[in-house]
Formats: structure tokens, sequence, C-alpha cells
């Protein structure tokens, strides 16, 4: 499976902006699926994930309220809406797949390429 990350771009402090992973090569129906986000000097941090089979969802406490990932099986693409954005939400977005779903980056099989979030303040 390969993921394509998509719609990153520069923000101002509460601004919105909304991540699309498009997956090619492979279905993700039948699998977890989840963002990540690194900053600079940073270790890869949870974001969100959404489980397959009921698309149970969780979200790292610094985003709770904010993000909300979903998944349009049909488009084979996930998403990831942004709203209040802050300045410590810029980091570069990596979504992944894994088998059913992990907030632990180990546990994901397939990795897309970063997109860059920038929040101004």
């Amino acid at each position: 499976v390969q993921l394509q990350a998509s719609g990153g771009g520069l923000v101002q402090a509460g601004g919105s902006l909304r991540l699309s992973c498009a997956a090619s090569g492979g279905t993700i129906s039948r699998r977890g699926m989840g963002w990540f986000r690194q900053a600079p000097g940073k270790e890869r941090e949870f974001v969100a994930v959404i489980r397959w089979g009921g698309g149970i969802t969780h979200y790292a406490d610094s985003v709770k309220g904010r993000f909300t990932i979903s998944r349009d099986n049909a488009r084979n693409t996930m998403y990831l809406q942004m709203n209040s954005l802050k300045p410590e939400d810029t980091a570069s977005y990596l979504c992944a797949a894994t088998k059913t779903g992990s907030s632990y980056p180990y546990k994901y099989d397939y990795w897309g390429q970063g997109t860059q979030v920038t929040v101004s303040s």
C-alpha cells in the first residue's frame, strides 16, 4: 500500500486545514489508519487513529476537541480536519496504515511522506 499525504500549508493561529491521505496499491477499508506528526528535533508523535470495523477513533490529548479523523473507504482516503490550530501544532504530518489501529508508530506497516503544517502566531 502506498500512501500520499497532502493538504498542508501555512495558516494563522485559530485557522483550519484539512489533510488528506490517499492510498493506492491496496485498500484501506480493512486497516486501521493513523496520523502522526514530527517537528524538527522531536520524536514522532501520535495524533489520531481510526480503526476499521466500526470506525472507532482515538485522539492525543493535545488535539482532542480540535481535530477530527475520518475515512472514506469508497475513495480509499483518510482525512484529518484540523480546527483552532495553534503554533505548537506546527510539524510534518504523516499518515500510516496498520492492521487494526494503534497509537504506537512501530505497529504501523505503511507510511506516507509528510505534509508540512505551519501555524503562525
